[in-house]
């Protein structure tokens, strides 16, 4: 169980981002302390992967903050022009970030243990051969070792996902991100997903997921937070959240969800 007295990984603080004149993220604050499995969830369009894509700058908020291990992110400009003040920094800190997407993401022309040694070695300037130790160590942390020398093509939906999570946690990230890691996943391919996830949260890893599987955020997460039109109308422990709902906008979600 996470320590309410760790110190924070990540510290969002009244995040505002807009798409034109469509408000997604409407002043959103969120602490992920270290060892702590945070699950964002919520109806399509609520924010969540907004929120999720502003942590590592792939989309730049107009207003707020986001720190990551106590450094604030520096941004400069004004809306809607804003963006990372130093480059530099932005390369450093998504070097300690490992995201996940829905799709892979892998490089369809490297092998998969290319694809997991490659951001060791060009972002992080890592030796080679301890990379690669370690990289065979993740693919076979998430059961895949056996793959290595194949190529993406020649892989399941699982398959692929899985090698994702092992490229992300070769970067040795203070903390991991999944955005709906599972949704381009048949059920049967998904289980295999969510049994790597889960073995990463008994680890003792900082984690922040989307997901749209209530059951699993019910398992896994120390703290579940439901976004509802671009603001949290709710958070708690999975306890609270699944076992004594306030809002009535989330009782509304979990029944159409089918865990009401």
């Amino acid at each position: 169980m996470q320590n309410p007295l760790a110190p924070p990984v990540v510290e969002i603080s009244d995040l505002h981002k807009s798409y034109g004149p469509l408000e997604v993220l409407k002043g959103v604050s969120l602490t992920a302390r270290q060892g702590e499995v945070v699950a964002l969830i919520g109806s399509s369009g609520s924010g969540k992967s907004t929120l999720l894509r502003c942590i590592n700058m792939l989309e730049v908020p107009e207003a707020g903050t986001v720190k990551v291990g106590g450094e604030e992110i520096a941004l400069t400009g004004t809306p809607p022009h804003r963006k990372p003040a130093d480059e530099q920094q932005i390369r450093r800190i998504r070097s300690e970030l490992g995201m996940v997407f829905q799709s892979f993401n892998l490089w369809s022309h490297m092998t998969i243990l290319g694809n997991v040694m490659e951001a060791p070695l060009k972002v992080q300037k890592r030796d080679k051969a301890e990379v690669e130790a370690e990289a065979l160590e993740m693919l076979a942390k998430v059961g895949i070792r056996e793959k290595a020398g194949s190529y993406p093509s020649q892989l399941s939906g699982g398959q692929q996902q899985r090698a994702a999570i092992a490229r992300a946690l070769c970067i040795n990230p203070k903390v991991m991100l999944f955005d709906e890691p599972t949704s381009a996943l048949d059920p049967e391919l998904e289980v295999e997903v969510l049994r790597v996830i889960k073995l990463l949260a008994d680890e003792g890893r900082t984690m922040i997921l989307v997901t749209h599987d209530m059951q699993f955020a019910k398992t896994i997460a120390d703290r579940v937070v439901f976004l509802h039109q671009g603001k949290i109308e709710e958070e708690g422990t999975a306890a609270e959240v699944f076992g004594n709902t306030r809002s009535p906008r989330l009782k509304q979600f979990l029944s159409a969800a089918g865990h009401g």
